[in-house]
């Protein structure tokens, strides 16, 4: 279901031509991709495979579907895979199956979670040409007490579908495929196809793109963010806020357009610094760009603004520009949710930390970094770890 555009024609126009120069830069760079597998062969009609993927952070943000079918976006983004958390998912093609079986985090899947789960299913079959049922269980296992809101673990659990779905029944060497893989992430959130492959990655999009166009490469490729520490703030929102509404509601704001253009030279500067090593040009526009993502957030609706952040939030945010008056780089980052992802170099961890907790407001802090791509898990380790052995 492609959503009616809210963008102006010469909008629409500068994002398709936008795309074509972001490939053209990928390719001055030499960031390669792989071509859109077109012939697959039959896949086995039984199967199991179980994969494990990362949840992503934010550097330039995405918000609104342009095709809520296909899960692609308005504009162009990037994140990084934060180490903080990850999901487990296994999944079994059984032929003595009548409907597929979702179990989520302990819990037997129903209404709108199944159906996504589902409907990435049926597109994994039709390619592989099986009807097969199948029974998905899937765990996200997070590094501290609560997992918050806004920890990007959609993502994940999307990466890690994808990956186990296509390996138990195309094989491996299909889910190595990190084209394939990350368009085929991407049609159960969209962040999922840069959780796919890992470490800082671009998701290419723009209204109207065809769906083998709409994925995801890495950018860092020679561990070049190797001393980019992130320390991660776990924070519940109070509203119970659904991405999904806010999804809806981004692309009615005032200031949705003008993001959305300004996206290509930006995306660019990311490039570089990734290629360079620059973490504090990527904390910068992942700090500049989480404003920019709630002032978004905050006014697509004339009439039930959606505020995203809580109120420790305000005090994280004034212990970044605190913390850079006394000569240490940090910068924040923020998703749809209140949780807070801090970016700074290691040997500023503990000093961070520490002001964290000296706020005295009983928040956790995670220590981690950057997180590599979905990978293949062994089916009993996984069967083990989730309780199906």
């Amino acid at each position: 279901m492609t959503t009616p555009t809210l963008l102006s024609t010469a909008a629409l126009r500068a994002l398709q031509e936008d795309h074509q120069e972001l490939l053209h830069a990928l390719a001055a760079a030499n960031l390669s991709y792989e071509p859109y597998p077109t012939a697959l062969g039959n896949g086995a009609p039984e199967g199991v495979a179980a994969a494990r993927a990362y949840p992503i952070q934010g550097i330039l943000k995405y918000h609104g579907m342009a095709d809520w079918d296909l899960r692609t976006a308005y504009l162009p983004s990037i994140s990084v895979n934060n180490d903080a958390a990850h999901t487990l998912t296994l999944v079994r093609y059984d032929a003595g199956l009548a409907a597929d079986v979702v179990v989520i985090n302990g819990e037997t899947a129903t209404g709108r979670p199944r159906d996504r789960v589902v409907s990435m299913l049926d597109r994994v079959r039709e390619m592989a040409r099986i009807k097969t049922r199948a029974r998905v269980v899937s765990r996200n296992v997070v590094r501290a007490q609560r997992v918050g809101k806004g920890l990007g673990t959609s993502a994940s659990a999307s990466a890690a579908l994808a990956m186990a779905a296509i390996a138990a029944t195309l094989g491996p060497d299909a889910a190595q495929n990190q084209r394939l893989l990350s368009c085929m992430a991407r049609l159960l959130a969209g962040s999922g196809c840069r959780s796919a492959t890992g470490g800082l990655s671009l998701w290419l999009s723009y209204p109207g793109i065809a769906h083998e166009d709409s994925f995801a490469l890495r950018l860092d490729r020679q561990d070049e963010l190797a001393d980019l520490c992130l320390l991660t703030v776990p924070l519940d929102s109070r509203i119970g806020l659904a991405t999904e509404a806010a999804h809806h509601d981004a692309p009615r704001s005032p200031f949705f357009e003008p993001w959305a253009l300004g996206r290509r030279d930006e995306v660019i500067e990311c490039m570089h610094a990734a290629l360079q090593g620059d973490w504090r040009t990527l904390g910068q526009l992942a700090e500049l760009d989480s404003i920019r993502l709630h002032g978004v957030t905050m006014s697509g609706s004339r009439e039930n603004k959606l505020f995203a952040w809580e109120p420790e939030n305000i005090a994280l945010f004034r212990l970044c520009n605190d913390l850079r008056a006394s000569n240490v780089p940090v910068y924040f980052s923020t998703d749809t949710g209140p949780t807070t992802v801090f970016l700074t170099h290691r040997q500023h961890e503990n000093t961070v930390a520490q002001a964290i907790a000296d706020l005295d407001m009983g928040l956790e802090v995670v220590r981690g970094g950057v997180a590599g791509p979905a990978e293949l898990v062994p089916v009993a380790t996984a069967e083990q770890e989730l309780g199906e052995a």
